[in-house]
């Protein structure tokens, strides 16, 4: 039961970064209909500029959030490279943001070498039902639940999230009142690169990033963002934790190399449903 308990609640923990990580694969599709497979790398140059802030004796909270706030620069910069040229076809600005990815990875390794880092984070541990869990997990959790609440408030309650949604909704009419759809893009991305950069400042404390990191954390962000059908953070919340919990229980009990096989299965699964769906609506 406690072995289970640990799998259980690490697995939340390890569900709530993938969740962050898809939330900004839903923020740029909803505006762009890009998919933006940077996110994965935004997360890791996130933990990993953590680390290094760190290690010049800045203090913890400021570290973390100028490491988020250099992921969110580095997400606006990614996002004028793809979206940049009026009229790009979504696909071709994936396929820019597929190779800005493998761009980023070998500056990662110029940077940080190929030994993966970690942070310091919190100490200490909190016994729940007999599970000992680490502070540092439990703090992911905390972080990923706020940042929900935040940008469900965003885009209900702010102009800006409201000019998104209505650059998502409907861009040629978003362009008849005023708005900006290309800077609503460039908003998008720089959004998902703070979500990036908190998703990997929040979990390199008890999972080391390496340049190889990004590919497990976009895949798995994905297939949550997939689970949300690329348009609602709260679904992707929920399919990050499903993942995250899925992929645990497996690692715990079957063996850690068959985690990136779940969520290759999930997102499989996922998109049948969904494509299964979509077809029904169509045909009424």
């Amino acid at each position: 039961m406690t072995s289970f308990l640990i799998y259980l609640i690490s697995g939340l923990t390890l569900g709530a970064t993938f969740a962050l990580i898809g939330s900004g694969f839903v923020v740029v599709y909803r505006v762009t209909h890009v998919v933006n497979f940077t996110q994965g790398s935004l997360a890791v140059v996130g933990g990993l500029t953590s680390y290094s802030l760190l290690n010049t004796a800045l203090p913890h909270g400021i570290a973390e959030l100028l490491a988020v706030v250099i992921s969110g620069a580095l997400g606006v910069l990614f996002g004028a490279i793809a979206i940049g040229k009026r009229g790009t076809p979504p696909m071709i600005s994936l396929l820019i943001t597929l190779s800005l990815s493998i761009l980023t990875s070998g500056f990662v390794v110029l940077i940080w070498g190929q030994t993966p880092l970690s942070p310091a984070g919190l100490d200490g541990s909190v016994d729940i039902f007999g599970a000992s869990i680490e502070t540092q997990r439990l703090l992911a959790v905390a972080v990923a639940a706020v940042a929900f609440i935040i940008i469900g408030l965003f885009f209900g309650y702010s102009y800006l999230g409201k000019g998104l949604t209505a650059a998502a909704s409907n861009p040629r009419a978003a362009a008849l009142v005023g708005i900006s759809t290309r800077k609503m893009g460039l908003i998008a991305f720089g959004i998902a690169g703070l979500l990036g950069g908190l998703a990997g400042v929040v979990t390199a404390p008890y999972s080391p990033l390496s340049f190889t990191s990004d590919l497990p954390l976009a895949l798995s962000g994905f297939a949550a963002a997939v689970f949300g059908g690329l348009s609602s953070p709260w679904l992707t919340l929920v399919g990050g934790l499903i993942l995250g919990v899925a992929g645990q229980l497996v690692a715990g009990y079957f063996g850690g190399s068959f985690q990136t096989v779940v969520a290759l299965i999930m997102l499989l699964v996922v998109m049948i449903v969904r494509h299964k769906s979509l077809t029904v609506e169509e045909a009424k």
